[in-house]
């Protein structure tokens, strides 16, 4: 099967974009097509795959996959970049669109464009959940985990936790090490106290206005940028007095513009977002 796509990344997070408006793939092994496209050495390569999808509630609803195949809620690079390839291709009709995810509405806006093109796009990330239960994780009489000790298995950290529709574990450290993100990251993000694993962020601060962040995220690894990332350890870092609501995050692949909106609880997200290159891909579900 001859599928068509097109590549593209938010700050290095890459994802290969098909449309399915048209419900041309119905019947297509969504997972494995996910795997195969985004092995770096045997397919096109990306940390996953998304779906441009019908939807009945919205204007169009973003399916994602993680490179090993599992679905997730969301993700905030890969929803500018998804909205990029929508209004690159007159797809959308309007700078502002309605979303449909796993993780509830998203309304991403286009406001800048070059020569047509979308280039930094602004997505309301929502409200974010703190409710234990709701991230999910597993700690008994704990409501709400916010600058909590936790023993691991490599070690005891500082938590806190924070869902953007999808599970983060946001930890402060004084220097962002591979050791932490490469070695610590992995067995911390399947640790029993998250039931659905979870993404790990290591922050490091540099100013109530600025900060540092590397990501292991769950289904891919590590990746260079995680937008509903940045916007939990955003909160995370709020909540436990070290910054600002307004916070530029400096990640492997770019920064980020956070701000948590002190009046309606939302979150604001701007960066920018950019196209690769596009092709065709034969896939054999066999």
């Amino acid at each position: 099967m001859r599928i068509n796509f097109a590549k593209l990344h938010g700050l290095g997070n890459d994802y290969i974009y098909i449309n399915n408006l048209q419900g041309e793939f119905e019947g297509v092994d969504l997972p494995l097509l996910s795997q195969k496209i985004s092995d770096r050495h045997f397919g096109v390569g990306s940390d996953g795959l998304i779906i441009a999808q019908p939807s009945d509630k919205a204007d169009f609803r973003m399916q994602i996959f993680n490179a090993d195949g599992s679905e997730a809620e969301m993700c905030g690079n890969g929803m500018r970049a998804f909205a990029k390839y929508l209004y690159d291709r007159k797809i959308a009709q309007k700078k502002e669109m309605i979303i449909e995810t796993l993780a509830g509405i998203i309304k991403p806006r286009v406001v800048e464009e070059r020569q047509g093109k979308a280039r930094l796009i602004t997505v309301d990330m929502g409200e974010p959940v703190l409710e234990t239960l709701k991230i999910p994780a597993n700690w008994p009489g704990k409501d709400k985990i916010i600058n909590e000790d936790y023993d691991f298995a490599v070690g005891r950290f500082n938590i806190s936790t924070v869902s953007m529709g999808n599970p983060h574990c946001v930890i402060f450290v004084d220097s962002i090490t591979d050791d932490l993100v490469l070695k610590k990251g992995p067995v911390i993000h399947q640790d029993q106290l998250f039931p659905r694993k979870t993404n790990v962020e290591f922050i490091k601060i540099l100013s109530e206005n600025e900060m540092d962040m590397r990501v292991w995220e769950r289904g891919s690894g590590e990746t260079l940028a995680c937008g509903t990332g940045a916007c939990a350890s955003t909160v995370a870092a709020v909540l436990t007095g070290r910054t600002q609501r307004s916070v530029k995050i400096n990640l492997l692949g770019g920064s980020l513009q956070i701000e948590w909106n002190q009046e309606n609880n939302r979150i604001y997200k701007t960066g920018p977002a950019e196209e690769v290159f596009q092709g065709y891909f034969v896939f054999d579900q066999a």
